[in-house]
């Protein structure tokens, strides 16, 4: 009897080892597949990207990175696990195999292109500046902005762009953009800097203002998201999720989305 138990141990072990075996010889597609689970790394600490939002008394994890997040999953037909944790611990994360997509505001730099490989950019940050259309003749370049009060959204990319490139009096950075289009409106402010995806939507509904012809510069502003070197199959997979959402749209939709679930209930 100890022998046909001894036996049966040794068969199972080795039926484990050979599974174990056929698993490392997966492609990181192939293991996504298998466990049905993408596994996504992000820093959830930056609006509209990625961020901490109560809903319906549950706290969850929002933002524009993470519906595209949701998309990539769907177009996988996988599920998605979302793993928060601090940026500079991003790249290092993935490079142990604890997640297996970085999607989190990230700028594909050649530094960081060394360790890992980059999708195609997604979302390029061009920044503009929106005015009152009655001041469309005043307001034509970044340096009429000289003494003048101009809106961002606070702890933005925005915020911190305005300062960089304007000489305003001031920087006057609310949570709601809402709020600040009504300052605008009513005469508070002069503009206000926004991606010109926001922008542009804002304006649509807002005939009494406009979306400046100028680009305010910001280095690396293109991002993208990262996987681990080496994994052909699953990043041809992830752009081709991606350049679909770029065709059909879809991108502006998730920022406005974000942008407006960011500034709610501040």
């Amino acid at each position: 009897m100890k022998k046909i138990l001894a036996l049966i141990i040794v068969l199972v072990l080795g039926v484990s080892v050979v599974g174990c075996g056929k698993d490392q010889n997966l492609s990181k597609l192939e293991k996504i597949k298998k466990k049905n689970k993408l596994v996504l790394g992000t820093s959830a600490d930056y609006p509209p990207y990625e961020f901490h939002k109560e809903i319906d008394g549950k706290d969850e994890i929002v933002g524009f990175d993470i519906e595209i997040a949701k998309q990539i999953a769907k177009d996988l037909d996988v599920e998605l696990e979302i793993k928060d944790m601090k940026f500079d611990g991003l790249l290092p994360a993935l490079q142990a195999g604890n997640i297996d997509i970085v999607i989190s505001g990230m700028s594909a730099t050649e530094e960081r292109a060394k360790s890992v490989d980059f999708t195609v950019p997604y979302y390029d940050e061009e920044q503009t500046i929106v005015i009152r259309k009655e001041d469309e003749n005043k307001l034509k370049t970044k340096e009429d902005f000289k003494g003048l009060i101009v809106g961002a959204q606070k702890s933005s990319i925005q915020e911190q762009i305005a300062n960089e490139n304007l000489e305003a009096n001031e920087v006057r950075a609310l949570f709601k953009l809402p709020d600040l289009m009504l300052q605008l409106k009513n005469k508070k402010i002069d503009g206000i800097v926004l991606t010109k995806y926001v922008a542009k939507e804002y304006v649509k509904s807002n005939k009494d203002l406009k979306v400046m012809d100028i680009t305010l510069k910001f280095d690396d502003s293109a991002v993208s998201g990262a996987v681990k070197k080496g994994q052909a199959k699953f990043l041809k997979e992830v752009n081709t999720s991606l350049e679909k959402m770029i065709e059909e749209e879809k991108l502006q939709k998730f920022v406005v989305d974000a942008v407006k679930l960011a500034g709610e209930d501040k």
